[in-house]
């Protein structure tokens, strides 16, 4: 299948003539498209049966490595609203820019992103240009995302914005409640810090005073030094630290080796790039719940 970028002209053709339903014109209700699965999870919250929402990242697929087909570049020409984290799927970037959907939210207008910090690009063996992507792992964060999302509905759908505040409405509370139990579940923990397979999680780190050492960098494909294996060895027995964490879009390769040097058990903390098809009930919600009882277990909190 063909998988490059294709310019408004020719995907329009080819929604025309090729493909069939991708024409955002053949439904009542507006076409939305998001890049991945957190920015899914809060537009169909807010959006509910007012709009179609389309996630361009099929399950199972890392947002990072998202490449359009032909069909997904025409649905984009055409929605009438994108919402997308620029930096995070090259491919999309390039989408957005030369087929002009209606409206394009850029969730970097809403949450800066997180800069490195000293001494972190020679930690994790690259570069982080474009700042950390994984905002929603601050789910205060995710909720400055969702009010951003209302108002661009609210300006497609006016007829229905007392539908769109409530159903924000609710997702934030939602979100505020993820965040006191969060915040009263890692409370009291034995050891503060926390072993990662790739550098996912520190927005959660930051929000909650969890130390995050990452294996792998911002991409689970970067290979860290063995420098930096050295030093997490080293980090492991000093903090008292029982689990290494890999996760289930990543190899757990590396994380599985640091465990059985260090003598400590592995688990799973889930980054929430994206859903895998195994779970038809999964959403951000219960994967971020699923998360910290993890951190919980492996950090002894009481």
């Amino acid at each position: 299948m063909l998988k490059k970028v294709v310019g408004i002209g020719t995907a329009l053709l080819l929604c025309a003539g090729l493909l069939t339903g991708c024409a955002p014109g053949s439904s009542d209700r507006p076409e939305i498209v998001v890049g991945f699965y957190p920015l899914e999870f809060v537009t169909r919250a807010i959006a509910g049966d007012l709009a179609h929402v389309t996630n361009l990242t099929d399950p199972g697929v890392e947002p990072h490595d998202l490449e359009l087909t032909v069909r997904q570049t025409a649905l984009l020409s055409g929605a009438e609203l994108v919402v997308y984290e620029r930096g995070l799927a090259p491919a999309l970037d390039k989408a957005v820019a030369n087929n002009r959907p209606g409206h394009a939210l850029d969730t970097t207008t809403v949450v800066p992103l997180r800069p490195p910090v000293p001494g972190e690009e020679a930690a994790n063996g690259e570069s982080m240009t474009g700042g950390d992507p994984h905002f929603w792992q601050d789910p205060t964060l995710l909720a400055r995302v969702a009010s951003a999302v209302t108002s661009q509905l609210v300006a497609l759908l006016p007829a229905q914005a007392a539908t769109l505040r409530a159903n924000d409405r609710l997702l934030q509370r939602r979100l505020a409640t993820l965040d006191r139990d969060y915040r009263a579940g890692l409370r009291t923990c034995r050891t503060r810090t926390v072993v990662v397979s790739h550098d996912a999680f520190e927005y959660l780190g930051r929000r909650y005073h969890l130390h995050i050492a990452p294996i792998s960098g911002i991409s689970p494909d970067a290979e860290p030094s063995a420098r930096h294996i050295a030093l997490l060895s080293n980090l492991v027995r000093s903090d008292h630290i029982t689990t290494i964490f890999s996760e289930k879009l990543a190899s757990p390769k590396l994380a599985d080796a640091l465990a059985t040097n260090a003598g400590v058990r592995t688990a799973v903390l889930d980054p929430i790039e994206g859903l895998t098809s195994s779970d038809p009930h999964a959403n951000y919600l219960t994967l971020m719940r699923a998360n910290l009882r993890a951190l919980q277990k492996a950090n002894q909190c009481r």
